[in-house]
C-alpha cells in the first residue's frame, strides 16, 4: 500500500522544520493536526506517542536502489536535536565532495545511527525492494529493535550507539547507561512505503522525506557515502567498470566494460537494460 505525505508535513521548507514538526507529532499529534491526517495512515498517536511514554524518532533512507552492481544500503539514524545541523538535506542535492566534507559531522550530530546492507546475490533472491526493506530492517537491529527478521550482512553494519542509550528527545542519555530498556521509536521513513517486516504502527511514510525532515536528511548522507565508498573499494579489484564514478549505474564506461569482459561476481542479474539484451 501506498501512503500520501501527511497533511502536517505538506507545507516543510526545511528538514530542520520537517525535524521539528515530525517530533511534535510523535509527542502530541494534535499539536500539528496530525489527529485529522488522512485516515488511511495507520499513526502512531495511539500507540505511544499519546501516553507520555519515552519516544524517539529515527529517520531512515536507503541508496542503491537502481544500479547494476553493488549492494543496496541502508541507514537508520537519529539526531541529537533538530536544528543540530541545519545543512542537512537530501543527498542527491549535495555532491559527492560535499557530502564526504560533511559525512564525519554528521556521525558526529546523531545520537546514533547504523547502516547496513543487502547484497547483489540477496537482491536477486528476493528482489530489489524486499532487499531494500532487508537492509533497513539490519540498520534498525543493529541499533536495538527487537523481534526483526534480519540475519547477518555480508558487509558489517556500521553502528554508533543504540536506541537504549538516547533519551525521548534524541540526545545521548547519560541517565540510562544502566538501564538497558528500549524507548518506543518512531520510523520515519523515506518515500510512500512502510518496511515489510516493521510493526506499521511504528512508521510513517514520507514523501521526499530526505528534503523534508532532517533525520532522513542524516541517514541518506550517511548511506550514501558509505556506499560510494564501498564502490571504490570494488573499482580497485574491477577496474574497468568505473565504479568509482558511476557508482554501480549504468554509465557508459560500466556499459561498454560489461559488453568487453562480461558481468563480474558484484553484478545484479536479475537487473536488464535494453543497452545489454542477450548478455544476461
Amino acid at each position: 500500500m501506498k501512503f500520501k505525505l501527511p497533511a502536517f508535513l505538506e507545507n516543510v521548507e526545511t528538514p530542520v522544520e520537517g525535524e521539528t514538526l515530525m517530533r511534535k507529532f510523535v509527542a502530541d499529534p494534535a499539536s500539528v493536526g496530525g489527529a485529522g491526517v488522512d485516515g488511511s495512515l495507520d499513526l502512531f498517536a495511539s500507540a505511544a506517542a499519546g501516553e507520555g511514554k519515552s519516544v524517539i524518532v529515527v529517520g531512515i533512507d536507503e541508496v542503491g536502489r537502481g544500479p547494476l552492481a553493488g549492494p543496496v544500503v541502508a541507514c537508520a539514524a537519529v539526531l541529537k536535536a533538530p536544528d543540530i545541523m541545519p545543512e542537512l538535506n537530501d543527498s542527491k542535492k549535495l555532491s559527492r565532495k560535499k557530502r564526504e566534507a560533511m559525512f564525519d559531522a554528521v556521525k558526529d550530530a546523531c545520537a546514533c545511527y547504523a547502516i547496513a546492507s543487502a547484497s547483489e546475490k540477496e537482491i536477486d533472491e528476493m528482489n530489489i525492494l524486499e532487499a531494500d526493506f532487508l537492509a533497513m530492517r539490519r540498520a534498525l537491529q543493529a541499533l536495538g529493535m527487537q523481534g526483526l527478521d534480519a540475519p547477518a550482512p555480508e558487509i558489517p553494519v556500521e553502528v554508533k550507539g543504540s536506541f537504549a542509550e538516547v533519551d525521548p528527545i534524541g540526545r545521548p542519555a547519560d541517565s540510562l547507561q544502566g538501564d538497558k530498556r528500549v524507548p518506543h521509536i518512531f520510523i520515519a521513513v523515506d518515500g510512500n512505503l512502510k518496511i515489510r517486516g516493521v510493526p506499521a504502527e511504528m512508521q510513517m511514510p514520507v514523501v521526499k522525506g530526505d528534503g523534508r525532515i532532517a533525520s532522513i536528511s542524516a541517514a541518506s548522507i550517511l548511506a550514501k557515502v558509505f556506499r560510494d565508498r564501498y564502490m571504490d573499494k570494488l573499482a580497485e579489484k574491477y577496474p574497468a567498470y568505473g565504479f568509482e564514478k558511476n557508482a554501480g549505474y549504468p554509465s557508459p564506461v560500466h556499459l561498454s566494460a560489461i559488453r568487453k569482459f562480461g558481468f563480474t561476481p558484484v553484478h545484479r542479474r536479475s537487473f536488464h537494460v535494453k543497452e545489454l539484451e542477450g548478455l544476461v
